[in-house]
């Protein structure tokens, strides 16, 4: 793993741990060695990420659609920063420069690209770690509404491992570091459903 995305609110929340949690991120993937690649906004969890891993020394690539621009404003103070014309582009841009994906508190934004990439992942677009770092149990209804979606004969149970969850930034990304992709059973449509 050599660089990871981090998916992240471009509003700081109403926790001030959300914030420490970011900056905590940040500090440890610089430290760990690797790139940051992260949503380019200037504002909310997303500065508070980039900042700390630009001032423990590490590189961060912002992407940011040309529409946000206005509305977030970019980070002028980043590695790299690659303005794109859609958000499509941006989530793709992503994946591509990108070897593991950490979803920290967010909005709808962040809901977007995080089930985005784990959908990649259970249609074998990527075999990358997808983790979410959980926030004094912000990820917890998430877990269970798709442990909900097992239980409804919506998802594999096998799919579930495509999410590793910890409160613990360094563990987290030692858990991504050591991940391999699970064996998924070999059709996830039966086709006598359909």
């Amino acid at each position: 793993m050599r660089r990871v995305c981090v998916f992240s609110g471009s509003r700081p929340g109403v926790r001030p741990e959300y914030a420490a949690a970011a900056r905590a991120l940040g500090q440890r993937i610089a430290a760990e060695g690797l790139e940051l690649v992260y949503g380019g906004a200037n504002a909310g969890l997303m500065r508070q990420l980039a900042d700390a891993a630009l001032a423990a020394g590490g590189k961060v690539i912002g992407i940011i659609p040309r529409a946000l621009v206005d509305r977030e404003g970019e980070h002028r103070g980043l590695t790299e920063l690659r303005v794109v014309d859609t958000m499509h582009v941006r989530k793709a841009t992503m994946n591509e420069l990108s070897d593991g994906f950490v979803a920290l508190p967010g909005g709808l934004g962040t809901l977007d690209e995080l089930f985005e990439i784990v959908t990649w992942a259970q249609l074998g677009l990527h075999t990358k770690p997808v983790g979410l770092l959980d926030v004094g149990g912000y990820w917890k209804p998430l877990e269970r509404l798709v442990e909900h979606t097992v239980a409804e004969g919506f998802t594999p149970q096998d799919q579930l491992a495509l999410l590793l969850r910890d409160e613990d930034p360094a563990r987290l990304l030692g858990r991504m570091r050591a991940w391999q992709p699970p064996v998924l059973g070999p059709k996830w449509i039966d086709a006598r459903d359909t």
